[in-house]
């Protein structure tokens, strides 16, 4: 399998396709990456150094990796944090010039904007952008709870109001949907849940939750799920794989005390997952 990844990167810590590219090598996949932006580490931070890279070297790199002739061996394209409103032009129009050279290739999405401790973290045109024209182009998105409310105009919070948000959603496009973080009021003290939906059903898996903020846990798990899931189109396997492999990372980052993911260290977590959590069939 061979993933084009349009992200973001850091020298220090891991978010973007610095958080994304190891898992995906370790369980067997040719990564491309293509950086939009080149920052000494993430923005959590408060300050940091490096350049965001302008849409139209993003371009020229990706008309480059064309001209070796190897879209047509490009089975998905996956995009996450975009720095600025010109990057989605630029994904949109590598999505179709790859699909067009492989139609069985896919576009996986993950529409960051925020969460709903923090809101919002990214520039005011960004969620529109991401709502009106990035999401309907997808056919796999990864959107957190909060997430999933702005691209629905929606609230969800209980399991029926996920549930329905997330058709919502499909409707304006992609058929696969994966919510990386459902919070209900009825769930068990102290755990987390994802839910993921295809044409197939839905699928939700319930872990404890881990008291710690987690920069790049989220990219991990959209390149994690998306493999797994383009690999073997089992909506179940790829829910439990990603959910056991990323909570053995979350574990093993909150144990070491460091800020950043324990992204290295957790490598086997990824190449062979526990599978310590099952998916429950919710529809």
């Amino acid at each position: 399998m061979k993933i084009l990844s349009i992200q973001s990167a850091v020298a220090f810590g891991h978010v973007g396709n610095s958080a994304a590219v190891f898992p995906l090598q370790r369980v067997g996949v040719e990564v491309l990456p293509v950086y939009t932006v080149n920052f000494s580490n993430h923005t959590g931070y408060g300050a940091w150094r490096g350049p965001l890279i302008s849409p139209d070297d993003v371009r020229e790199v990706l008309t480059g990796i064309e001209e070796r002739g190897v879209f047509p061996q490009i089975d998905v394209v996956l995009s996450g944090y975009q720095g600025g409103e010109g990057i989605a032009d630029v994904i949109l129009e590598t999505v179709a010039k790859v699909k067009a050279a492989n139609p069985a290739a896919v576009y996986s999405c993950d529409p960051v904007m925020g969460n709903a401790k923090s809101g919002c973290f990214v520039a005011p045109a960004i969620p529109v952008l991401l709502r009106d024209r990035v999401v309907p182009a997808a056919d796999i998105i990864t959107p957190n709870q909060f997430e999933l409310g702005f691209l629905t105009n929606t609230e969800p919070d209980s399991l029926e109001s996920t549930l329905a948000s997330v058709e919502l959603v499909r409707s304006t496009g992609p058929r696969t949907v994966l919510v990386t973080s459902v919070e209900r009021p009825d769930r068990e003290e102290g755990t987390i849940e994802m839910l993921a939906v295809d044409d197939s059903g839905a699928w939700l898996v319930r872990t404890p939750y881990i008291p710690m903020k987690a920069n790049g846990s989220g990219d991990v798990t959209a390149a994690l799920f998306t493999a797994h899931y383009r690999r073997t189109a089992d909506l179940e396997d790829a829910l439990a794989r990603t959910t056991s492999s990323v909570f053995d990372l979350l574990t093993n980052t909150h144990e070491s005390g460091e800020r950043e993911l324990q992204l290295v260290e957790s490598q086997e977590a990824y190449a062979n997952p526990r599978m310590q959590f099952k998916a429950e069939r919710v529809a």
